[in-house]
């Protein structure tokens, strides 16, 4: 017989069965159980419409985990986590993937020929670009964005002492954000290993954006020589609500090692965030140990932060909110699983139901860094145990005063834009309906959405429909009382 358990982190409740954890109203590996027990599936046809089924069996989707816990664990796992955030003085910290972004416009992107990509990139290298096309990049886009929303940030990372290492250390010094070595004491230093990593954003006259950088053409990580955390980086891990981590991290550190932060962080009840970004391809098709690493990542992460892309590769459900359910139901202590879905908006799912929010109307600039300035505004509701909803709207203002500028690094969102936006919340209307495509009204159970007004005759209570301006208010509220508070940078002990 299933037994119910509700545990409370971070001011949330969860609910999960003794059997397995799941998300109340939906059923792992089969769909959504609507109010009648009629269970709705993902159709195998590939596309995101749904067939409703009665009586289902279970799907036999192939997915990356084989794996359930038991609820005693996931208990475990959430009290260290609370009990422990008491004595952390840093908000967040990120892992790895610092580099100097070169933006430069082009009359035409790279060819694609591996060979030939490398000689157009070593030649863009002897060509000393002028310092007004230099940007922070990678990591530094969300740590820049924390900090200008208030939080106490600290990058661990390798910075060389090279013009642009110094540039980088410069530019986020004035953010803020604390620089901190991954290894303490230099380690073997291979060719070129210590030197900051370049990024080379190139533009055509289209806008089209291609990347390119030395981590393309490494067959191993650019710092498989670090194999041990230094004990500052230790002592960050352990003194942080949360770890931050992308996918871009397989470029600089070996899985094995990447393994043992986790468990440091874990071991430190520590949150970890993960967002796998574009390597999620390549690491799906990796080395054995490169795989092996990628799962333990889904599977130890608190909050997972994908596109739908990325979340239907992982999954193979291409409807993205089956693909969060499954990706929240097989990890270790997942509570939140957020779809990045473009300019139609972002769904949350949880272990209490279903969330979703339409972007806001704003003039597109520049998408470049929109992803990693959402992330931290996430990262500040989940610290500070704000509402689901109220999250979305906060994160979707800072993703979308982002787009506003162009480019990332000094360009994302400041908080005076995220303000402006919330103040005035204009919703895309066009893709205020688009949750529908995805999950049928009778199947609403437990599920909170943003509209332009609250609707009235939901009578039987299966969903909630919140006014924007009401969202976008509490909101406001709360940033504004956070970004007041006194964050200073950190300092960290020798």
């Amino acid at each position: 017989m299933a037994v119910a358990v509700n545990i409370v982190c971070h001011g949330y409740e969860y609910c999960t069965r003794a059997e397995s954890r799941k998300p109340l109203g939906l059923r792992p590996g089969i769909g959504l159980l609507t109010r009648d027990r009629t269970t709705v599936a993902c159709a195998s046809s590939g596309r995101n419409d749904i067939a409703v089924k009665k009586n289902c069996k279970e799907s036999n989707t192939a997915t990356l985990f084989d794996r359930k816990l038991d609820t005693e664990k996931f208990r475990d796992i959430v009290e260290k986590e609370r009990c422990a955030q008491k004595e952390k003085n840093i908000d967040v910290v990120t892992l790895g993937n610092l580099c100097v972004d070169i933006v430069l416009n082009v009359p035409e992107l790279p060819p694609s020929s591996h060979e030939e990509k490398y000689r157009y990139m070593l030649q863009l290298a002897a060509s000393n670009p002028d310092k007004r096309y230099w940007e922070a990049g990678g990591n530094c886009n969300f740590a820049i964005a924390a900090a200008r929303l208030g939080l106490n940030c600290v990058t661990l990372g390798q910075v060389g002492n090279e013009k642009y290492g110094m540039f980088l250390r410069e530019v986020l010094e004035k953010e803020g954000v604390t620089i901190i070595g991954i290894d303490e004491n230099g380690g073997r230093l291979r060719s070129n290993d210590d030197e900051t990593v370049l990024c080379w954003v190139l533009v055509d006259p289209s806008r089209q954006h291609s990347f390119c950088s030395r981590f393309d053409f490494n067959k191993e990580p650019a710092f498989r020589w670090i194999n041990r955390l230094s004990a500052k980086a230790e002592d960050v891990i352990k003194h942080s609500k949360v770890l931050f981590c992308n996918g871009f991290l397989f470029d600089e550190l070996c899985p094995g090692f990447i393994d043992s932060i986790l468990e440091c962080a874990r071991d430190m009840g520590t949150a970890i965030f993960f967002d796998p970004g574009p390597r999620n391809i390549s690491l799906l098709h990796g080395t054995p140990e490169q795989q092996q690493t990628l799962r333990r990542m889904l599977y130890m992460s608190d909050v997972l932060l994908l596109t739908a892309e990325e979340a239907e590769s992982l999954t193979g459900h291409p409807n993205p909110i089956l693909a969060a359910n499954d990706l929240l139901h097989r990890g270790l202590a997942t509570k939140w699983v957020i779809i990045k879905l473009g300019s139609r908006g972002y769904l949350m799912v949880t272990l209490k139901g279903f969330h979703y929010a339409p972007t806001f109307k704003v003039d597109v600039v520049d998408t470049v860094g929109c992803g990693d300035s959402y992330a931290a505004a996430i990262v500040i509701g989940y610290i500070n145990s704000m509402s689901i909803i109220t999250i979305l709207a906060l994160a979707n203002a800072v993703g979308g005063a982002t787009a506003m500028g162009c480019g990332a690094g000094r360009n994302v969102a400041t908080i005076e834009k995220v303000s402006d936006l919330l103040f005035a919340p204009q919703l895309q209307s066009e893709y205020e309906d688009y949750w529908k495509t995805l999950l049928p009204e009778e199947c609403l159970i437990n599920s909170e959405i943003m509209m332009k007004k609250t609707v009235t005759n939901n009578q039987d209570n299966s969903f909630c429909a919140i006014d924007v301006q009401t969202v976008a208010q509490d909101a406001l509220d709360l940033l504004q009382k956070f970004s007041q508070k006194d964050h200073l940078q950190v300092e960290v002990n020798p």
